[in-house]
């Protein structure tokens, strides 16, 4: 007997992450992007990519796409293309963080003109949602400042509150704006938007299509991000997830690799908080995989999503009530780390095959030969990457 019940097998079968699109174009550091044979050269091929890891996974129907990395002239054929494949066009990033007049920020910028073209980017954007079908508008601002005294940092508040107003206000009866935060980077004295409660308060300010982005990776060492998981739930503001794995600062490595505890912890929040298999709370990846192949790094990151929720599943909420009721601190930790520690992948492998996929989706797509087919045929052209 399986040791997955069949409640658990429900929800994990009912589970979707969405693909980032970039996640299949070359990425590095700052000190270098990495080519790779078989790169896709357009989202066409991006999208291409990332129906294989739902072919074998069952797990990542759609795929997002970034503005404007991922322009094209018929968004209406890409939408085409992508249901063809058996996967659709998810959330529309924006991107106000790599032309010379966002030097000194975007919306909430000094200069109305820099304001009026980054407002003008997202109306495009949510022109694009229009075609895609996409729900949620994803905005994340590298807006901020290096130096005290550089900028009015409450002035950029009210400027951000102002454009970001203007955005809402174009959005469609059944669109979302979700607003991203990150603490630092590529301003390092302060961020317009470092943290959860100033997305918070920005997105509460403009009602209830506005929502916060939670980046597993937008945190300072040794936070509690379990905790905010939980709050934004309770609040009923979190809109979305970034999955990613970071060591030191926003690394966008394989989610689970660094802390796979970590990842437990925060899926049993989600659980606990009603958000698993929401329609109101979007999984997705946001990740670059600089010296991974970028295929098998997606399959492997929704397959430890997968693992991660289906032990969060088996926490006996019962027994775990009770310790807590009772005080008893080291009965309730171990309730919670049986959980954790429960080996769930030979019952993965064996509900995989009963769905007829492979017990084992990595191994199939090696097998498939489907990357040295992408390796032959993607010659010439440019490949994509941060910025095409």
């Amino acid at each position: 007997m399986s040791i997955l019940r069949d409640d658990v097998l429900a929800e994990l079968e009912a589970q979707a992450i969405e693909l980032p699109s970039w996640a299949f174009g070359n990425s590095g550091t700052r000190f270098k992007v990495f080519g790779t044979a078989g790169t896709p050269r357009d989202p066409y091929e991006k999208i291409a990519d990332a129906a294989q890891v739902n072919r074998y996974t069952a797990l990542a129907p759609t795929v997002a796409l970034h503005i404007p990395w991922d322009k094209v002239p018929d968004y209406a054929d890409l939408r085409r293309h992508a249901e063809s494949l058996g996967v659709k066009l998810g959330t529309i990033n924006s991107n106000t963080f790599q032309e010379d007049a966002y030097k000194f920020g975007s919306l909430t910028h000094e200069d109305p003109k820099v304001r009026r073209q980054a407002i003008d980017h997202h109306l495009e954007c949510i022109d694009i949602m229009d075609e895609t079908g996409s729900r949620d508008l994803k905005i994340w601002l590298a807006d901020g400042s290096n130096y005290p005294g550089q900028a009015d940092i409450r002035g950029r508040q009210d400027r951000l509150h102002e454009s970001l107003q203007e955005i809402y206000a174009r959005l469609g009866d059944e669109q979302r704006l979700v607003l991203e935060y990150k603490f630092f980077e590529p301003a390092f004295y302060h961020t317009d938007v470092p943290d959860w409660g100033t997305s918070y308060a920005q997105t509460a300010a403009l009602g209830e299509k506005a929502m916060v982005c939670l980046d597993t990776g937008h945190h300072a060492p040794g936070t509690n991000i379990e905790f905010i998981v939980m709050q934004l739930l309770r609040l009923g503001k979190l809109g979305s997830f970034d999955f990613n794995s970071r060591f030191y600062a926003d690394d966008d490595l394989i989610v689970g690799a660094a802390d796979p505890y970590q990842l437990f912890r925060i899926v049993f929040e989600v659980i606990r908080g009603g958000g698993l298999n929401n329609p109101d709370v979007a999984f997705m990846l946001d990740q670059c995989h600089n010296v991974e192949d970028k295929i098998p790094g997606q399959i492997r990151s929704v397959l430890n999503v997968q693992e991660m929720t289906a032990r969060a599943l088996l926490v006996d909420h019962e027994a775990l009530r009770a310790a807590q009721l009772s005080h008893d601190v080291l009965e309730a930790n171990r309730v919670f780390m049986d959980a954790f520690q429960t080996d769930v992948r030979p019952a993965l492998a064996e509900w995989r095959e009963s769905r007829g996929l492979p017990a084992d989706p990595m191994r199939a797509y090696l097998d498939s030969g489907y990357f040295e087919r992408i390796a032959d045929e993607r010659v010439g052209g440019v490949q994509a990457s941060w910025g095409a």
